[in-house]
């Protein structure tokens, strides 16, 4: 089970932590394409089974559509991981999200587990990569499972596996983030950037999601609210591009009527490869039109 990446948006992922019940009831009403409930991270060992319990509980609750919701749930080579499988499996989640994903045996053992705990066949996967293993193997855990539907970079991880630094252009993770759209894209898998860390840092936000977007990704993980709208502006086709794809769509479509196997629009040459980007932005338009509608 995997969809294209253009027909969900996906521009802004914010993680919110399963511990702050608070907080999993704001996410119901915050303007994010996705949110990830994190069991992993954000909660302390001491927290670990009552976070699981109650992201369960509030999932079953409803209200969180047409918001895509995945549960980050903890290492399955860990205390909590497995169980966290099992009761996440069933709650009516979107997806699942492995942390330090390294390999597509790491993929293969999380479906498993899913469907052993009755998770059903609509549920997905998705992959933090954060690791230099994670990178370097992106490839076969992209092919692992057509359950796979997004990579999940990690870029703070990263780094300080790297022994790197965090830099305005990014450029100790550039490689590692090109390889990743590189492996995701091959398969057919969606891909979010890494978090940005400062959030008095506005105009860095939106720096990053530029390059994210230039970079080829479909959006950004995020760590708090109000960075919601920039992620969500940014990683959205503008006015001016939708209608030009549009006008490259009738173009073609125009040409084709003609018996022509190309087309020229303001003296620029139109082939299929134009076509396919142009309605690939308009199903994203559409698609976050009827998202925001909802």
């Amino acid at each position: 089970m995997t969809d294209q990446p253009a027909a969900r948006p996906r521009r802004s992922v914010l993680y919110m932590p399963g511990s702050n019940a608070r907080a999993l009831e704001k996410g119901k009403s915050l303007p994010a394409d996705a949110l990830i409930l994190d069991l992993e991270d954000a909660v302390t060992p001491d927290a670990k089974a009552n976070a699981r319990d109650q992201v369960v509980q509030a999932v079953r609750a409803g209200g969180y559509a047409p918001r895509e919701v995945a549960v980050r749930v903890n290492p399955l080579n860990g205390a909590w991981g497995p169980a966290d499988v099992v009761a996440a499996a069933t709650c009516g989640a979107d997806a699942l999200l492995l942390p330090k994903v390294e390999s597509a045996a790491m993929v293969q053992d999380l479906e498993k587990r899913m469907e052993a705990a009755g998770a059903p066949s609509d549920m997905a996967i998705w992959t933090m990569i954060e690791t230099p293993k994670g990178v370097l193997n992106a490839q076969e855990i992209a092919a692992a499972s057509d359950r796979l539907a997004v990579f999940v970079m990690g870029t703070s991880d990263l780094v300080k596996d790297l022994h790197a630094e965090h830099t305005n252009d990014r450029q100790p993770v550039l490689s590692a983030l090109s390889w990743c759209v590189l492996a995701a894209r091959a398969y057919g898998r969606a891909i979010v950037d890494g978090v940005h860390l400062d959030l008095n840092d506005d105009e860095g936000l939106e720096a990053h999601c530029r390059q994210g977007r230039a970079l080829g990704m479909d959006g950004k993980t995020l760590i708090h609210p109000k960075t919601v709208e920039t992620a969500n502006r940014v990683f959205a086709p503008s006015e001016e591009q939708i209608a030009y794809a549009r006008r490259i769509i009738e173009a073609h479509a125009e040409a084709q009527r003609r018996g022509e196997g190309v087309a020229v629009l303001d003296g620029q040459l139109i082939e299929n490869l134009h076509v396919e980007n142009a309605q690939r932005l308009v199903a994203l338009a559409e698609a976050i039109a009827q998202r925001t509608a909802a």
